[in-house]
Parts: structure tokens; C-alpha cells; sequence
């Protein structure tokens, strides 16, 4: 049960924001199929980005669970200095611009990076970055921390009376796996692949810096291609339907495997793990926290050295740039808390308004992009709202994530306080501000930081539509690298990364202050 649902008048305003998204959504996908005035047949080109883009969803998916497992496992088991401190650097790379952090993947695995300076020592050639081993190994980076605190999440749900019971029973290490967790692992981690699946399955500008030719394109990167080079709609709408039908199909798969029963209530005791003192899986974990740590944190620190070094060498249109960016994320955060608050306190009322908010997950930006220039184009100059597209499709797109966060704290405080403030008769913008605000203060501290951080780094609709004078800091930064000036891109590059981490910091920390005052 959620929040009750605030009204203007008779209005719901969970309705309201309903429809707004809703419009945002279809109505630019409309345009798109209106405009191509009909179907059109998928060319070879398109057959092969489908197959790439599923083939290095797939990979992805399954490296990043793969090795999450063994990173969680060690998480779970192992209480050590630093380890609350390593668990929140595991969010990093979620808030990390993309192209920021394809800077600090080249540094590393590039062809005069760290790994091919080792390799070379050996006598052995470097491994290329792009291509299908450069998308994936980038994916992985990204969606690597998110597996380990999904299934580490399983891991502490665990309750300790199990471990107990078990040790009570003389079980071993093997027994210890076979029935506690191996049954977690079979129902947390069908949902984590299928998560992972559709965020590689929408990727763009990963495989715009990194794809390395038409034989690592994928459908997302085609429909720009479509449009922004050959203005083909048909083929474009087409390449949409079927991005559309993928993700939709993951995402509905994803929500029916993630509700399992869980495993038991217990009486949220320490967890003691006799089974884990041998020096064998001390070192094992060791090892697979150490590797993972490096494989995470190395090209965050190369994007810090290389990025001072280059801090001289940015043009003046970096700080521009970076003005711009600001606004939109601070604009785009601003709409996704009031359309996120209006339809969290809703959907108790009305279920379906929840998934109306997650519409954005399954629809690629690029196509409602495409669709607002159709839509605009006849009226006015589309360089001259780039920004304000930008923002809107910017609080689209991160508005499934702030209702995943704000939708939980909602009913929690309807559950504890509901029935008081019913007796108090206080509703509607009242019972917003005295009841619902100062409690979910810290969900929506962190829903806007992770809002304003996405904002901040997107390189997706602003391409089709930002020129020179309107250009925000990652396209500045993606334009600096296609002319080669890599070092003032690694300048730029860290000016970003700071900008982003101070808003989710920002944010999240405003939050968590006097909370629980």
C-alpha cells in the first residue's frame, strides 16, 4: 500500500503525470510511424545489429553475473576494514558518465594502456579495445557492481538461524552451498541477468565509442544512423519496434522472476560463519575482492591522473559546456521528483499509474528523440529547444529508477502513520508536506542525486539536436576525442566526473541531513 494520492481539486495529480509521460512517450513514437508512411523491410545491416546487439547483451549479462557471484560470496562472508567503504564504491561506476568512463577503460586496456605495456613486456601483442571485446568488457564494468549488490543482497537475506541449524547439524562447507546457497543463488540470479540484459540491450553510447565499425553496431546506435545520416523513418520506426518488443519482453520476464518467496524470517542476528575460517577460501576471497577491486577502481584513478594532466589543454568551451550540463540535470532531477512524487503517491489507488512510469525502460531514447524532431522541426528550430528535449527526455528516462526508490518509502509510510493521519484528517499538499516529505527525505535525497548524476553524463537525444553553441560537456568531451585531443578530452573528462559525483553527493547528502530529527 502506498501513499495516499495528492489532488489538486478534483484532480489526481498521479493521473496528471500519468498522462504527461505517457504523451512524452507515444506521442513521439507516433510521429516516428507516421512520418515513415508505412513499414519497411530490415536490410542486412539491421538484421546483423539485432544479432550483435543480443550476442553482447548476452555476453554481458552473463560475465558480469558470472563474476558478481564469487565478489558477492567474498562480500557476504568477510568482515574487514573498508568493507562498508568498498560496498559503496561499488555504486560508483552506475553514476559514472559513460564517456567519462570509456576514457579510463581506454587508459587501461587501450592499445598504449596499462594492460598493453604488460603484455608487451611478455612479448605478447594488445588486446583490442573495440569492437565486441571492447563492449563487453565496458558493460561489464558498469553492470558488474550492480549483479554484487543484487545477489549480495540474497546473500544477507539469509537468516542467521539457518547458519546456526546447520552448524548444528554438522554441515559442511559443500552442505552449507547445497542448501542455502544454491537455493538463493537459483532465485536471484535469474532476476539480475534479465536486468542486465535489457540496460546492455539499450546501449549507445558505449557502442558509439567503442562498437568499432559496422559489425559491432547496435540497434540503438542504428536507429541514430538511421536518422541522423540517411533521415530513412521507415527503417528507423521499424529498428524502434523492434528495440521496443526486446526490452518489453526482458523487462516483463525480469518482473515475473524476481518475486520469490525469499528465505525466511529470522531475528536479524549477526550471521557467525564457522565454515569460511580455512585458509584456502580466505585466500580465494581475498583474491576475488583484490581483482576486483583493481578491475573497478584502476581506470577511475587513471581518469583522475591523466584527467589533471589534461586540465590545461581544455578549450574555454569546456566551461560552457559544463554550465549547461548543470542546468540540465538540475532541471531534469526537478521534473522527475514532482512527476515521481504525483504518481508514488498514487499508485495505491490506481496500480496501473506505477507501470505508466516504467515506460521509459522499454522505449529507446533515441526514437523519442527522433520523434520530438518531427514533432518540432515544422514550428520551430530544433537546435533551439535542444536543451529543453534533452531535459525532458532526461526525466523520462531516469524516472523508473526514482520509482523504484520513492514507491517503497511510500508505503512504509502509509503502513506506520496512515491511519493516524486519517483520524487527523490530513490529506492532500498537508499531508504531503508534514507527513509524507520529512520521511521519505531520505529516499528522495538519493532518487535525485541518481537522477541528476544520470543526467549529467547523458550522451544520447542531445546529439541529435545540440550544435556548437548548445552543446553540453560529454558531447564536448565525445567531439574533443573524434579530433584526437585525447588529453584535453581527460581534462574535460575529470571536470565531469567531479561535476556529476558533487550533484549525487549533493543530493543525496541534503537527504540524509536531520533526517531523523
Amino acid at each position: 500500500m502506498a501513499c495516499r494520492a495528492i489532488t489538486i481539486g478534483r484532480a489526481n495529480t498521479g493521473i496528471i503525470a500519468a498522462v504527461f509521460v505517457v504523451v512524452v512517450i507515444l506521442g513521439p513514437l507516433l510521429a516516428v510511424f507516421w512520418r515513415a508512411g508505412g513499414g519497411a523491410w530490415l536490410v542486412s545491416s539491421d538484421m546483423a545489429a539485432i544479432r550483435f546487439t543480443i550476442w553482447q547483451a548476452l555476453l554481458s549479462a552473463l560475465i558480469s553475473v558470472g563474476l558478481a557471484i564469487p565478489v558477492a560470496r567474498a562480500l557476504a562472508r568477510r568482515k574487514f576494514r573498508g568493507r562498508a567503504v568498498l560496498i559503496t564504491l561499488l555504486g560508483a561506476p552506475f553514476i559514472l558518465p559513460v564517456i567519462v568512463a570509456v576514457l579510463g577503460l581506454l587508459a587501461v586496456f587501450g592499445r598504449s594502456g596499462i594492460l598493453a605495456a604488460l603484455l608487451s613486456k611478455f612479448g605478447l601483442p594488445p588486446i583490442s579495445i573495440y569492437g565486441l571485446q571492447g563492449v563487453v568488457i565496458a558493460h561489464v564494468f558498469f553492470n558488474l557492481p550492480l549483479a554484487t549488490r543484487i545477489i549480495l543482497q540474497g546473500w544477507q537475506a539469509i537468516p542467521a538461524e539457518r547458519f546456526r541449524l546447520a552448524e548444528m547439524l554438522g554441515f559442511g562447507p559443500r552442505e552449507i552451498a547445497r542448501t542455502l546457497e544454491y537455493p538463493m543463488l537459483r532465485g536471484a540470479l535469474p532476476g539480475a541477468f534479465l536486468i542486465i540484459f535489457a540496460i546492455c540491450l539499450s546501449s549507445f553510447a558505449v557502442a558509439l565509442t567503442l562498437g568499432g565499425g559496422p559489425r559491432a553496431t547496435t540497434i540503438e546506435l542504428a536507429i541514430y544512423q538511421a536518422f541522423r545520416f540517411d533521415f530513412d523513418l521507415a527503417r528507423a520506426a521499424v529498428l524502434a519496434s523492434v528495440q521496443i518488443a526486446l526490452v518489453a519482453v526482458v523487462a516483463v520476464l525480469a518482473l515475473r522472476v524476481t518475486t520469490g518467496d525469499g528465505m525466511g524470517a529470522g531475528l536479524d542476528r549477526v550471521v557467525h560463519r564457522w565454515d569460511v575460517n580455512t585458509v584456502s577460501s580466505k585466500v580465494l576471497d581475498s583474491a576475488v575482492l583484490l581483482l576486483s577491486t583493481v578491475f573497478l577502481l584502476l581506470p577511475l584513478t587513471m581518469i583522475v591522473l591523466n584527467g589533471i594532466a589534461g586540465l590545461g589543454m581544455m578549450p574555454t568551451a569546456i566551461w560552457a559546456a559544463l554550465g549547461r550540463s548543470i542546468l540540465v540535470a538540475l532541471a531534469a532531477t526537478s521534473l522527475t521528483v514532482v512527476l515521481g512524487l504525483a504518481m508514488a503517491t498514487a499508485s495505491r489507488e490506481r496500480g496501473w499509474i506505477d507501470s505508466i512510469g516504467l515506460l521509459g525502460v522499454t522505449v529507446s531514447p533515441m526514437v523519442i528523440g527522433t520523434g520530438l524532431f518531427l514533432l518540432i522541426n515544422p514550428w520551430v528550430r530544433p537546435t533551439d529547444v535542444a536543451l529543453v528535449v534533452t531535459i525532458l527526455v532526461n526525466a523520462v528516462m531516469a524516472l523508473p529508477f526514482m520509482l523504484r526508490i520513492l514507491t517503497p518509502a511510500c508505503r512504509a509510510v502509509e503502513t506506520d502513520y496512515g491511519r493516524l493521519a486519517d483520524s487527523l484528517g490530513l490529506a492532500g499538499w498537508a499531508r504531503l508536506r508534514w507527513l509524507i516529505l520529512p520521511r521519505i527525505r531520505r529516499a528522495l535525497g538519493f532518487g535525485a542525486g541518481l537522477t541528476a548524476a544520470l543526467s549529467m553524463g547523458d550522451l544520447g537525444v542531445v546529439m541529435l539536436f545540440a550544435d556548437s553553441e548548445n552543446a553540453t560537456l560529454p558531447l564536448q568531451m565525445y567531439r574533443l576525442m573524434g579530433a584526437y585531443q585525447m588529453q584535453a578530452a581527460a581534462g574535460a573528462g575529470l571536470v565531469l566526473l567531479m561535476a556529476s559525483l558533487l550533484l549525487f553527493w549533493g543530493f543525496d547528502r541534503g537527504g540524509r541531513r536531520d533526517a531523523d530529527a
